[in-house]
């Protein structure tokens, strides 16, 4: 493709000689040129067409034009393009912008610390997207870094384009200090019914099928030496045992709930380098609202750039008087009675039956529930030695 502006000429007439002879005395520079038959073909820059054509005029010869492509053809066809001319614009700004600011920063070498840690310390020390790379200076943020944060023992960075690295190096695990033993007798909880002692250090007290009252002794870590005398030492083992508890839930038949109403609306935010742009706006008039935020960044080339879209959805909720019969209330109470044993009871807790007494009032549902558990009923109790 040529880059200046060439146009293809075709010449024809009586005058020819002397249309020709004119261009020359005219000092314009013609090229490819050749004569076939009765016509003179030739290349001219585009800037000498209108003397050209006043020759033509002159001699009486009939001329016809075609431009050639080209780059300069090209940015002449779209010279009223305003949106081209600020695209480039805005391309080369960018380009330009994001080539001094950081844009990411990478974290490497951290195990224990986390990087979201450690990026809110380098936000203190202004190391962030968005901020200019002439106003960092990464020696000074790396010396400064391990005092900020427990568990660096050394950092570098260093910049590679808009990208800051940091390599981190943490400290050596201090090895943990068990607790020395202290001597304790292992007592019972609860009042239960023994179903299986094991003692793995001490002496136990009770066996299997014996009914115990909260408090009582399981197993001993006090025993008598060989010389006669009492030494203490940590008890250790499992205790279980068959016992009963007692829990009650209610709930009332008629009340007010905040429900969804059906009308929402959708927020949507531009997030670029930690500035929140609102691209959508107006007031929301909801006097009451639940909100649920999406963000999607942005990825160029398998990496996500510090530009992402932020979709916020309001829905509005509004206060209505509900009311429910006794087995709606029922099948709600029973959800409780469900959560209550998957995250009270525990998966170490068997239940051997459950027995549920419904007590209904005027405005409350009560479920009395009465368990019959099997499980661990030991625990450590210290021996305060004089």
């Amino acid at each position: 493709m040529r880059l200046k502006r060439s146009v293809r000429i075709n010449a024809q007439g009586k005058e020819l000689c002397k249309f020709i002879n004119l261009m020359h005395e005219e000092y314009i520079g013609c090229r490819e040129q050749y004569c076939r038959g009765e016509v003179f073909h030739g290349d001219i820059l585009h800037r000498d067409l209108a003397r050209v054509r006043e020759i033509a005029d002159k001699c009486g010869v009939m001329l016809k034009t075609a431009a050639y492509d080209s780059v300069g053809e090209r940015l002449f066809r779209y010279r009223n393009r305003i949106g081209i001319f600020f695209g480039v614009m805005i391309a080369a700004f960018t380009v330009i912008y994001f080539s001094q600011i950081v844009v990411t920063v990478e974290i490497s070498g951290n195990t224990s610390v986390r990087d979201e840690v450690i990026l809110a310390a380098l936000a203190e020390l202004d190391v962030k997207s968005g901020t200019p790379v002439h106003r960092l200076d990464l020696q000074k943020c790396a010396d400064r870094l391990p005092f900020m944060v427990e568990g660096i023992a050394w950092a570098g960075m260093h910049r590679t384009g808009s990208r800051i690295a940091v390599q981190i190096r943490e400290t050596a695990p201090i090895p943990k200090k068990e607790r020395g033993r202290v001597p304790c007798n292992i007592v019972s909880e609860r009042d239960a019914e023994i179903t299986y002692i094991l003692a793995r250090n001490g002496s136990p007290v009770r066996k299997a099928g014996d009914y115990v009252p909260k408090g009582a002794m399981l197993i001993s870590g006090v025993y008598e030496l060989s010389s006669g005398k009492t030494s203490v030492c940590t008890a250790m083992g499992e205790v279980r045992g068959i016992f009963s508890e007692n829990v009650s839930f209610s709930a009332a038949f008629h009340g007010e709930e905040l429900l969804p109403s059906g009308r929402s609306s959708t927020r949507r935010t531009l997030r670029l380098f930690g500035l929140d742009i609102p691209l959508s706006f107006g007031e929301e008039r909801f006097e009451r609202s639940t909100r649920s935020c999406t963000e999607t960044p942005l990825v160029l080339f398998g990496k996500e750039l510090p530009v992402s879209i932020r979709k916020e959805k309001i829905m509005e909720t509004v206060r209505r008087r509900t009311g429910f019969t006794a087995e709606e209330l029922t099948d709600r109470l029973m959800k409780k009675v469900f959560l209550y044993e998957k995250n009270f009871l525990g998966s170490n807790t068997k239940i051997i039956s459950r027995t549920i007494v419904p007590e209904e009032t005027e405005d409350i549902l009560t479920l009395n529930v009465s368990y019959k558990l099997e499980g661990n009923i030991g625990k450590q109790q210290d021996i305060f030695v004089k």
